[in-house]
């Protein structure tokens, strides 16, 4: 029986193009017209138009709504002193931090004043000196639960 041999030639060993033409011919994703426009054959850019018109399905379809993450606008005890003092806020009453556009109370710096906080979140440190001074710390929770 006759062994049907490939010649070197229909191989393209050595070739450094396999019959693509210029070794940057054939290179990637941009001479095709990108990844996300496979199918189209040739001349697939001058059909992309028609194919958009006519309704052809292309590309990537509706959307996906990931969840909105809640950005924390923190201050410190030194900062809520600093307003306190330069009379922006009243200390004397409730002081509703989150009308201030502030919804973490942070622990750093010294407090010495007795105040009743409005807050969505608290740190341990800012908990802990707030009721130290004679205070109270007031979640926003809270506060719709007693006007209840």
């Amino acid at each position: 029986m006759a062994v049907h041999k490939r010649s070197k030639r229909s191989r393209a060993r050595g070739s450094w193009t396999h019959g693509g033409g210029h070794k940057k011919k054939r290179r990637g994703a941009g001479s095709r017209g990108g990844r996300g426009r496979g199918g189209f054959g040739k001349r697939g850019q001058q059909r992309m138009p028609t194919a958009l018109t006519q309704g052809e399905i292309l590309g990537k379809q509706g959307f996906i709504r990931h969840g909105q993450k809640k950005k924390i606008e923190g201050i410190n005890l030194d900062d809520l002193k600093r307003l306190i003092e330069g009379g922006k806020v009243k200390g004397g009453e409730v002081i509703d931090l989150g009308a201030l556009g502030y919804n973490k109370l942070l622990g750093s710096g010294k407090i010495d004043l007795k105040l009743k906080v409005k807050v969505d979140h608290v740190s341990k440190k800012a908990e802990e000196k707030i009721k130290a001074a004679g205070g109270e710390i007031l979640k926003s929770e809270e506060v719709k639960e007693e006007k209840e």
